[in-house]
Order: structure tokens, then C-alpha cells, then sequence
């Protein structure tokens, strides 16, 4: 599993977090709630218990719900956040356009 970078640092320190800080660690949360949905996932694919995958695809589910909170509190806080994510939409809209024309 990658690890972008651990946290734990933020328990000890004796200051609040600077605005980059904040911004990096919420990025750091949306990552991981990005990889505990796959976990669960691929655990759900894996397991003929069908209880498992109900419990395990629910709090997949779950995960998303949280990842989403945590990108709406990223485009708050860091206000030209959005901004690349709709660069990155319209990129895509003009690849699919593209294709089309093919």
C-alpha cells in the first residue's frame, strides 16, 4: 500500500495547523478514504460470504460519503481547488469530443 506521508507528527506538535498544513492533511484524508474504499472493494470481490460483501460494500460506500466531505472542505478552505478539477473536466470533455469526431 503507498503511504504519501505519516501524520502522526500532528498529535505532538505544540502550535495549530498552518492553512498549507490543514490543506495538505485533508488531501492526505481524501487519499485515504480513496484507499480504504478499494480495500473494502476488492476484499467484497474476493469473499463468497455474502454478508461480508454487504457489510464490506456498504462501508465502502460509507468511505465515499466521507471522501466527499473531505473535497468539499478542501474547495473551502483552498479556493482555487475547484478550479483544476473543472481544468481537468473540461480536458476530458475535449479527448471524449475528439474521439467522437472519429
Amino acid at each position: 500500500m503507498p503511504e504519501f506521508v505519516n501524520l502522526s507528527f500532528l498529535l505532538s506538535m505544540d502550535r495549530k495547523l498552518k492553512k498549507e498544513e490543514l490543506v495538505r492533511a485533508i488531501r492526505f484524508f481524501i487519499s485515504a478514504e480513496y484507499e480504504a474504499i478499494q480495500i473494502y472493494t476488492q476484499v467484497a470481490e474476493a469473499t463468497d460470504d455474502l454478508l461480508a460483501k454487504k457489510v464490506l460494500y456498504d462501508i465502502a460506500n460509507e468511505e465515499r460519503v466521507h471522501a466527499g466531505e473531505f473535497l468539499k472542505l478542501l474547495k473551502e478552505i483552498e479556493k482555487d481547488e475547484e478550479n483544476y478539477y473543472k481544468d481537468g473536466e473540461k480536458e476530458v470533455e475535449e479527448m471524449k469530443e475528439d474521439l467522437s469526431k472519429k
